[in-house]
Formats: structure tokens, sequence, C-alpha cells
């Protein structure tokens, strides 16, 4: 009788002799955090210029409907690396060392792109910004992952350091120096890995805040673009990725996909979508999604098919020629039909987007319904949004270090404000009113009832989670804990 190790071995052998004896493709997943979708010149951006990523929509197929399915980091990652919605993986929440959220993570029950590569041969690592879980037992080495390389959490939670693997490599952060390093360890394992089939999964820290660009990119005599500044240093980054992999001579074989986790912070821009990060206004959950892959994707084609992060762990299979787990329910699709032909038609029939634990919303065809109330546009409460309000997570010099001229919710609003009132059932027309004005609930009620029906029959499946904190528990505390070492219990004392 064999045992687990002997199985998992005879597999991986059995799958890889079953395939044609051809090179598998290399796939590079680039994970932008906040941006939003008029960030990009090719999105339309005209504020700050993004030629490297429009080169990459020019050479492959860029979306124009493709949704998270939360607006916020965590629960948007763990259904990119798992192609299910977050109430099937648990992730609701962010985790967040510095506020006491040490328990959140993904179950070791749940499957990776990195898991599921692995036996087909695969060398794969994830570099920059992980927030599925800082504990031992959540991180990227256990997750399928080879290498590790970045910030297991936002680059705004204390202590803000650099781990590699499973151990400290740097603390204090100069954040300045993040992108750069992130590219320079993705060329790294490019360069090493050219020769068998790799997996780069490469979630930038920016453009969350704290916004930080570095000495080439920072423009200290035009103070308030910074955002620009480092937009333009994301899309060299991107730039620097991609040239390297044609240089080479991976090009042909190397599916690349570029997208973001949610939508933008105060600062960033939604191309007239309502809202931002932190609400289900299609300016918190509809993000830019580039894909290329020469003498596959379509050249310049402009997709307006539905589609979803969730949908990037099936693809990913797909392209490597492995079908996905068979024992769970995944929610994505394979969409490499979209990416092949501008012509191919969306595998959903509806996605939708959750707040918190609960359902929030259906996007099917061009009909959006808010089946929950999406509440105000803007992330902070309304007395929050002052020019003197002062970020609990600011730079500060020692524990958090990054330029100064952060961005201000009282003036940089990222998405539109007004328009119908926030309530239940809030059905808009997407293709006639992106900006979601005007509700017209009234005039289609067969459309608001056929919605309902799919939303409930989804909702079915969703548990129901109790709060996450007492009623009246008021806001959470900042911890300034130390670093140095992955541990969350050293909180100075005052």
């Amino acid at each position: 009788m064999m045992n687990r190790r002997q199985f998992a071995a005879a597999s991986a052998g059995a799958l890889l002799s079953a395939q044609p004896p051809r090179r598998r493709p290399n796939i590079i997943v680039i994970l932008a955090d906040d941006l939003g979708y008029g960030d990009l010149s090719c999105y339309g951006n005209t504020r700050h210029k993004t030629p490297n990523l429009d080169r990459m929509a020019a050479e492959g197929v860029r979306f124009s409907d493709f949704y998270t399915p939360m607006p916020f980091c965590a629960p948007t990652r763990s259904s990119l690396l798992t192609g299910r919605y977050p109430f099937r993986t648990t992730i609701t929440g962010n985790p967040a060392p510095d506020a006491g959220l040490n328990d959140i993570g993904l179950p070791a029950s749940e499957i990776t792109i990195a898991q599921a590569l692995k036996p087909l041969g695969y060398k794969s690592m994830c570099i920059g910004k992980w927030h599925l879980g800082h504990m031992p037992q959540f991180l990227p080495t256990r997750r399928g992952f080879d290498e590790y390389y970045g910030i297991l959490y936002s680059n705004d939670m204390r202590p803000v350091q650099l781990v590699r693997n499973e151990r400290v490599a740097e603390y204090p952060v100069a954040q300045s120096e993040l992108t750069s390093k992130y590219t320079a360890q993705a060329i790294r394992f490019i360069e090493e890995n050219r020769a068998n089939p790799f997996f780069l999964y490469l979630p930038h820290a920016m453009p969350h805040k704290p916004l930080a660009a570095s000495e080439d990119f920072y423009t200290p005599n035009t103070p308030g673009d910074l955002y620009s500044d480092v937009i333009r240093e994301l899309d060299h980054s991107v730039g620097t990725v991609l040239d390297r992999v044609k240089s080479l001579g991976l090009d042909d074989n190397t599916l690349v996909l570029f997208t973001s986790d949610n939508g933008p912070w105060y600062g960033g821009g939604t191309a007239g979508l309502r809202g931002m990060k932190g609400r289900t206004w299609d300016g918190g959950i509809r993000v830019p999604m580039i894909a290329r892959w020469p003498g596959h994707t379509a050249r310049g084609a402009v997709h307006k098919e539905l589609a979803g992060i969730i949908d990037i762990f099936p693809t990913a299979l797909a392209a490597a020629g492995a079908a996905p787990p068979t024992d769970r329910v995944i929610d994505g699709r394979n969409i490499l039909p979209l990416l092949e032909s501008p012509s191919a038609k969306s595998p959903h029939e509806a996605l939708f987007a959750m707040s918190g634990a609960q359902l929030a919303i259906i996007r099917s065809g061009k009909w959006k319904l808010h089946y929950r109330a999406p509440g105000r546009e803007g992330l902070l409460a309304d007395e929050d949004a002052k020019p003197d309000w002062v970020d609990p997570r600011a730079p500060d010099g020692v524990t958090l270090i990054a330029q100064t001229e952060q961005s201000r919710p009282a003036t940089e609003h990222p998405g539109v404000r007004g328009g119908a009132a926030s309530r239940e059932f809030l059905l808009f027309d997407m293709e006639a009113d992106p900006g979601e004005q005007r509700d017209v609930s009234d005039s289609h009620p067969d459309v608001v009832k056929q919605l309902k029906a799919a939303f409930e029959k989804m909702d079915a499946e969703v548990p129901k989670a109790p709060p996450a904190r007492p009623p009246g528990a008021g806001p959470r505390r900042i911890m300034r804990l130390k670093g140095g070492a992955l541990r969350y219990d050293l909180e100075p004392r005052p």
C-alpha cells in the first residue's frame, strides 16, 4: 500500500506522462492594490501616462466589465487564488496584526493556483502583499509557493516588515523602494526558472496608502502628484517584467494577467463610476483587467463581456492543461475563449459581490441589482472627510516610512457622488448609466424579480455569520507593534 507521499508522486507522474511533450506555459499574475478603474491611460486617464500597460492592452485584451467579489483586499485575494467567492473561503474581512486580527487566514482545505500547478512541474513564487494570514499556518510557503518575498499584509499595517519565505528580512522598511525591490525579485525568479514552467504571483503594494515612489520616479518639485509618480513606477515595473520575458525568448509561451484587487482609495480615479473602495457601487468593485499571451490573445481587443477575479484560478489551470478540483464549488470559469476571441460570450449568467459577510449585488448582462443598500459613496464618514482629518496609519518616519504628500479625503474623492439615493433593490442599466445615477427598478419590475430570484438562490449558500464586532464597540484601536520577528504579541508599553 502506498503512503501519501508515494501516492502524490505517482499522481504527479501520471499527470505529466498523460500530457503531450510540450512546454507548459508560464503564468504571471500582476495584482495592483487599490488601483482604480480609471487610473490607467488605456482606460481613459489623462492625468498620468501608463505606456507599458497601454502597450500590453494593444498587444492583448482589455476588459471593460471585470469585477472583484468584494471591495476589500483579503477577500479578493482569496478568490483570485482559489476561484471561489469569499463566503466559501471564509475570508470576508482583512487580517490586521496591529488591530489584533490574527486568526483570519486562508484555510488549509482551500487549494491555491500554486498548489494546483505543483504536480505539473511548476515553480511558483509570491512577491508582494499576501494578506491571507500572517500567522505561521497561513504563510505563502505553506500554500504551495516555493518562495515568498514581501509584506504579509497591507503596507499601512504595523509592523511593516519585509519577509523572505518565513523569516523577517528587513525592518524597518523604506516604502519608496518597495516597487523596485518587488520588480527585481520578479526578474530574478523569471531568470532562474526560464528552463521550466513557472507561476509568478506579483501582488504589488501600490497604490495602496501610504503612497511611495522611488527616487527615479518621485517628483518633489510637484508635490501634488505623488499618485502619478506611483502609477508611473508601477507601469514601469510591468514593462520591465514584460521586456525580460521577451528577451529570454519566453514571450510566446507566457500568459500575463494584470488587474486590481478593488476600487481606489482617495486620490485614485474611477473613470466616472460611482463610489470607491469599500463600497459595492461599481467604483468599488469594477477594476481594470488586461491579458496578454502572444499567439493566443486577440490583439487590441476590448471585451465587454462579464468576467471577474474568480475566473483567474480556472483560467490559469486551463492554460496549464490542468482540470480544476471536482470536490468543491468553483465559482470562476475558464475565460481563455474570451481572451482568444472578441466575439466570445461570457461564461457567467451572473456575477455577485459581497459587503462584509453578506452577499450584496448581482450583475447579469447589462443589469445590476443592489439587493442590499450600498450606503454612501465614500469609505470614511462625512465628519472624517475634513482637511484636518488625520489618518491613524499615516507615515510617521519610524514605523511607516513613506512620502508625506498623501491623498486627502476632503479633496480627492475618487468616484462619482450623488444620484439615486441608497436603498435596497436599486436597479441600474450599466450600459446606459455606468455611473449608477438613475434607478430604473419601477420601470423594469420583471428584471428586478428575475434578479432577486437568482440572487436569493446564491444567497441561500452563504453562511449566516455573526456580526464581526458587538454593536456599539466603537473603532478598533491601532497598536504599534514592534517589528523584526514574526511575532504579533509585542505591543510596546505606553
